[in-house]
């Protein structure tokens, strides 16, 4: 059996170097975030519960260190935006079909190109970055989190580099060879250069590139409606042993889609996040997507309260754009009816400054309904 180390450690070559010594050890890596304050870091510990954590003033030891099997390379927390984390167990054999895979289908050449990893490193997303480098001898830099000067200035036209759409606005494609974005919807009007990834912590980052499967992946619905996915890059379990694969081997997402005629995978959204209002099904996600074309709306989450008429209504809460200043409701309901149906258009605008996301700047959708279902306190 094999020890489980945590690193806890800023971004950068320390980390790289201490990803490599605990692997070259024989040992398993947790990423810690730093950013996390004292009591949320020791819940984390407790869920991972590693042998060893490095940190930059020494190595502490855990007298509650569980072992990991001999071949493990990383245990990976979950964003826990949907509750408690996880600990995901990745195999060597997982990271290496990860890289591997990737690396044939965007035309990655260790000789030619270079890597930039400018995401949190607790993320699968940064973390994936990393990996990658080491897997394939590929040239790398890391950063130490997302500064669009820092980003920019290490960008070239030979350097891939994974981004979310928020750090994409700032810092633009045409400066990469090669652009993988995922942690959200994507926007509209993508550069040629932009690849969007559907994957998970499970998955060792994106299996689905641009709606097509890399390979050795396969897709599936299930009769609900349910993606699944069988993969070598798949989590072999969860740190506290559970394994969430079927009897064939087939991962259930959670999330809803479709497989086209081609093999084309079209994500509709998590199963949980679909609004059912007067008997029609709505999914978030398409919504969103048409209000964000308004001019007066910088930022967009759709979500709903119960209400006695129509089981759930539609509510769109709305970052003003500054320039132009706040939609109006019928404006909005006019757009969605136009482009989609009338069904799905929001009952209720709600204006807020900003919206709740992780730190890789996914929407956190179970705190947005539990704040807009929360009694009022007049």
């Amino acid at each position: 059996m094999a020890d489980l180390v945590a690193i806890d450690l800023p971004g950068g070559p320390e980390f790289v170097h201490a990803l490599q010594a605990t692997w070259d050890a024989g040992d398993a890596v947790a990423p810690l975030d730093q950013r996390l304050a004292g009591p949320a870091r020791e819940r984390l510990l407790e869920v991972l519960r590693p042998a060893r954590v490095m940190t930059p003033g020494g190595t502490e030891e855990r007298h509650d260190g569980l072992p990991v099997n001999d071949g493990d390379a990383l245990v990976v927390a979950t964003s826990a935006s949907t509750g408690d984390a996880k600990g995901v167990v990745l195999t060597h054999k997982a990271v290496a079909a990860s890289a591997k895979a990737t690396s044939a289908r965007l035309g990655a050449d260790p000789a030619t190109h270079h890597w930039l990893a400018c995401l949190p490193l607790s993320h699968i997303g940064g973390l994936s970055v990393v990996t990658r480098s080491l897997v394939t001898g590929t040239p790398l830099t890391v950063l130490d989190g997302f500064d669009a000067a820092e980003v920019s200035a290490a960008s070239g036209p030979t350097v891939l580099v994974s981004l979310v759409p928020t750090a994409l606005a700032r810092v633009g494609a045409d400066r990469f060879f090669k652009v993988l974005l995922g942690g959200s919807a994507p926007p509209g009007g993508l550069a040629a250069n932009v690849v969007v990834t559907y994957g998970m912590t499970e998955t060792g980052s994106g299996v689905v590139y641009d709606g097509w499967p890399l390979d050795g992946v396969e897709t599936s619905t299930s009769a609900s409606g349910e993606v699944r996915l069988r993969c070598p890059m798949l989590l072999r379990a969860y740190r506290d042993g559970t394994v969430p694969l079927d009897e064939d081997g087939w991962f259930p997402t959670g999330d809803a889609g479709t497989i086209d005629g081609e093999g084309k995978l079209h994500i509709k959204g998590r199963l949980s996040d679909m609004i059912i209002t007067g008997g029609e099904n709505v999914w978030p996600v398409a919504v969103e997507r048409i209000l964000r074309q308004h001019p007066g709306v910088a930022d967009v989450a759709v979500s709903s309260k119960p209400d006695p008429e129509w089981g759930e209504r539609i509510v769109a809460c709305v970052v003003p754009a500054a320039a132009t200043g706040a939609p109006e409701l019928e404006e909005l309901r006019a757009l969605v009816s136009e482009q989609f149906a009338a069904f799905a258009a929001p009952k209720e605008l709600l204006l807020v400054t900003g919206l709740p996301k992780t730190s890789i700047g996914k929407l956190r959708r179970q705190a947005l309904r539990e704040q807009l279902c929360r009694p009022s306190q007049d």
